[in-house]
């Protein structure tokens, strides 16, 4: 099985790396950032720190969840937490289970804490493996890296295309319950494109989880990339259906915002998303597709990538009139298109919602 996950692991870099993996529409479109013409500010005294999960980071931006569980992983993730330590943000690994059924593999996780010691790094495992193994699985990811939360993925639409796919979800809220109680640090509930709904929200805060990465449609299809993966004809037709399926990014943000405090990814592809998605109700942004390339160059592609996420935000800030990262709730916003018909749905009052989140 570990050799099996390896593989299927590399594969997924791969076909991020070549192929044309994302799905369309992440409802940030539908958000205009009111411009404020005279901001009254000084640009250089823009403060953009947090503080998230007890670590404090130089701006609300993560890398999202990527990859490890493969020997070629290793420098990925090298590149990837050196940049982290050194712009002072956070990330995430990929999925630890390869490494924890094959202990060959645990350096390509280790990697990260042994260059980002002093970073917020959370540990990852997914419900699947939850299930079947309980707190045992989700013990071993924290320790493996010390880490500082851990977040437990959601990828039933990927496992439901997925060849060799794991399809049994039953009994899982009962068994977050039981984890969230034990474990020694926060819980992240992480969708992996499809997003996550206020309903199924109220539920993980039920079971105790500390925040939700909504990762909504708009970024990485992961339907897309195992429709890349298969050989089945009708798996793949059943993948290429469902490619754009889930919740839009912009939708899940302001669906959850109020229930437990939201990571959004999902499609943010510049520091414009990033203010636009704080401005919606998120604390905290990340996203993993565009920082993957750079990770396979060097540590320094991978910063110059984070500063220019860094960059733009900081500028959206000033060009709003916010000297700190809180202001964003309060700045005028326009809400249009199909985000403006859900908040409707939703029974959200929109003037009073563009006003103040």
């Amino acid at each position: 099985m570990s050799g099996e996950t390896e593989n299927r692991k590399l594969e997924h870099i791969k076909i991020c790396l070549e192929e044309e993996v994302e799905s369309s529409y992440t409802g940030l479109e539908d958000v205009m950032l009111v411009h404020n013409a005279l901001p009254d500010l000084n640009f250089e005294d823009l403060d953009t720190e947090i503080k998230f999960m007890g670590k404090k980071l130089s701006a609300p931006f993560l890398i999202a969840s990527m990859t490890g569980g493969h020997r070629d992983a290793i420098e990925i993730n090298r590149n990837l937490a050196q940049a982290v330590e050194e712009t002072g943000i956070g990330m995430g690994v990929g999925s630890q289970r390869a490494a924890i059924e094959d202990e060959r593999l645990i350096e390509s996780f280790t990697v990260v804490r042994d260059y980002a010691p002093n970073s917020f790094i959370y540990a990852n495992i997914g419900m699947p493996q939850v299930l079947e193994h309980g707190l045992d699985y989700v013990e071993k990811a924290v320790e493996m890296i010390d880490a500082d939360a851990i977040a437990i993925h959601l990828n039933f639409l990927q496992e439901a295309i997925q060849p060799e796919g794991e399809v049994n979800a039953l009994g899982s809220l009962e068994t977050l319950k039981e984890v969230s109680r034990e474990v020694k640090v926060p819980v992240i509930m992480k969708e992996t494109g499809a997003g996550i709904s206020k309903e199924v929200a109220l539920k993980l805060k039920e079971a105790e989880v500390k925040a939700v990465d909504i990762g909504g449609k708009g970024g990485t299809s992961w339907s897309g990339v195992e429709t890349y993966r298969t050989s089945d004809e009708v798996l793949k037709e059943v993948g290429l259906d469902f490619w754009d399926w889930g919740i839009p990014t912009a939708f899940c943000i302001t669906d959850v915002y109020k229930v437990m405090p939201v990571i959004a990814t999902g499609g943010l592809r510049n520091g414009i998303d990033l203010a636009k998605s704080l401005s919606l109700g998120a604390i905290a942004g990340s996203a993993a597709l565009p920082l993957l390339y750079p990770a396979t160059v060097s540590a320094e592609e991978v910063k110059k990538s984070i500063r220019y996420f860094l960059k733009g935000f900081k500028v959206a800030m000033f060009l709003t009139g916010c000297r700190k990262v809180e202001n964003l709730r309060n700045i005028s916003i326009f809400v249009h298109g199909n985000l403006r018909k859900w908040l409707e749905y939703r029974g959200v009052d929109i003037v009073e919602f563009s006003q103040r989140r």
